[in-house]
C-alpha cells in the first residue's frame, strides 16, 4: 500500500519516522519525505507483508497527524522518478524540490535539513518547528 500526507511541521514528521522505526514490526519498502515551505509530505510504502489491521493502524496514525495529500502533475513525476530509482540529488535539481528522505527513514536527515535552514534563515519558520 502506499500512502501519501500532507503534515504541517518536522515534528510531526519525526513521529511518522518513529512510529514507522519503532511502532512497527513490519519493513517497509521505503519512505520519501519532501519539504515544502507551507508544509512537508511524507509518502510511506509497505511491503506486501503488512496485514490489513496494520495498514489500517497507520492509516489511522497518518490522519491523526496529517491529510491525505493529493499530488499536483509535478509533484507525481518528482515521486515516479524517485521510486523508479533515480537520485534524490538529480531529481532536486530537475524539479526544484527539497527531497529529504528517500529510501529507509532516518530522523538525523530531517533533524540536519531543519537546523541548516534555520541556521541560514536565521530564525525557525512554523513548519520546521
Amino acid at each position: 500500500m502506499d500512502y501519501l500526507y500532507y503534515l504541517g511541521n518536522a515534528s510531526l514528521v519525526l513521529r511518522v519516522i518513529e512510529y514507522l522505526k519503532n511502532g512497527s514490526t513490519e519493513p517497509i519498502q521505503f519512505a520519501t519525505v519532501l519539504h515544502q515551505l507551507d508544509g512537508w509530505i511524507v509518502r510511506v510504502v509497505c511491503t506486501s507483508r503488512w496485514s490489513a489491521h496494520r495498514q489500517g493502524d497507520l492509516r489511522a496514525f497518518l490522519e491523526e497527524l496529517g491529510v491525505v495529500y493529493r499530488p499536483t502533475p509535478r509533484l507525481q513525476r518528482v515521486l515516479f522518478d524517485l521510486e523508479d530509482g533515480h537520485s534524490p540529488i538529480e531529481v532536486m535539481q530537475r524539479y526544484q524540490v527539497a527531497v529529504i528522505v528517500h529510501g529507509q527513514p532516518d530522523r538525523s536527515e530531517i533533524e540536519s535539513f531543519r537546523q541548516q535552514f534555520i541556521q541560514g534563515l536565521g530564525y525557525c519558520p512554523e513548519t520546521l518547528g
